[in-house]
């Protein structure tokens, strides 16, 4: 409460000196976990709208909805025709549907990072316990956990209902379990891309669209240079060629070493071989991406 101090009035009652009370804060501190972990969680309700405008739920709700969907339609077609396995498999399914995950990263990375540019609230984090590798962190981890809930619900979909229909238990379960582990590839390595690229500028549709652009003109081209290396009986090199594509390093991954039946042209995929250079590169985009965000944050925070 202000206290007046009528001794202190220079030039009559117009200049006076007022005790507004400043105390220190004296409550708990909870430290650099606590607010790395707050970071994560708003930045993955962030991801889906989740305490933010109707207008910001819309898009990714709706991109969840129509990945699930698909989903649900095998699902009931299995049930009612009493099949004996599901039309897709569990690995396939990210691949079939790459064009809605590429739509997800490309809308999401830049809300993740592109506002905090945007209005310069970098260094107020970094003002914080809060520490740049903390920030990235959060952000990446968050990006990474809402991509793979919309990539491994379908999933959970396809097994649940595989179950319904009675199919067999180890075969669906094993099937499952090798879809988890390729959506979580594919999540890391889409979130690293997503967040590295949306991280150079504090435009959020400058961001989306370079996004869409990297991820899908990649594919394009490799997808038809890899029709090309087919159709001229250069088969060897069509493996090789899909090392330069985010989806199709997932796809190759995923032939060589969970089962998965390749969507490269004459269904070439790489061996044991080549999938071992398949999952160095994997781990080395997603490892660069990390450092890339690191470098980028620690020239922001200054």
């Amino acid at each position: 409460m202000a206290t007046d101090h009528p001794a202190a009035a220079v030039s009559g009652d117009q200049t006076r000196i007022h005790d507004i009370g400043y105390r220190s804060y004296d409550g708990p501190r909870l430290g650099r976990s606590y607010a790395t972990r707050s970071l994560y969680s708003q930045s993955l309700r962030g991801a889906y709208g989740l305490g933010r405008s109707v207008k910001s739920k819309v898009l990714p709700m709706l991109l969840f909805v129509v990945m699930c969907v698909p989903a649900a339609i095998m699902v009931a077609v299995a049930v009612a025709t009493k099949a004996k396995d599901l039309p897709v498999d569990y690995t396939r399914y990210a691949i079939i549907m790459q064009a809605v995950i590429s739509l997800y990263v490309a809308s999401q990375a830049p809300q993740a990072v592109s506002r905090d540019l945007r209005f310069k609230t970098v260094p107020l984090y970094f003002s914080r316990p809060i520490e740049t590798a903390d920030y990235v962190r959060a952000k990446y981890a968050a990006l990474a956990s809402a991509m793979f809930i919309l990539t491994a619900a379908p999933l959970l979909v396809l097994y649940v209902g595989a179950l319904l229909a009675e199919l067999d238990f180890t075969d669906q379960t094993k099937g499952f379990a090798q879809g988890l582990v390729s959506v979580a590839l594919l999540s890391l390595l889409f979130s690293g891309i997503g967040l590295v690229i949306a991280s150079v500028t504090p435009r959020r549709g400058f961001g989306i669209a370079a996004v869409i652009a990297v991820l899908t003109i990649s594919y394009g081209a490799v997808s038809t240079l890899q029709a090309i290396a087919d159709a001229q009986g250069s088969t060897s090199a069509v493996p090789w060629i899909g090392l330069f594509s985010p989806v199709t390093l997932i796809d190759g991954l995923q032939s060589a070493f969970l089962g998965a039946d390749s969507a490269f042209p004459g269904a070439i995929g790489p061996g044991h071989g080549e999938g071992a250079v398949y999952v160095l590169v994997v781990l080395g985009l997603i490892a660069a991406s990390y450092g890339l965000l690191l470098r980028r944050y620690r020239r922001v925070g200054l």
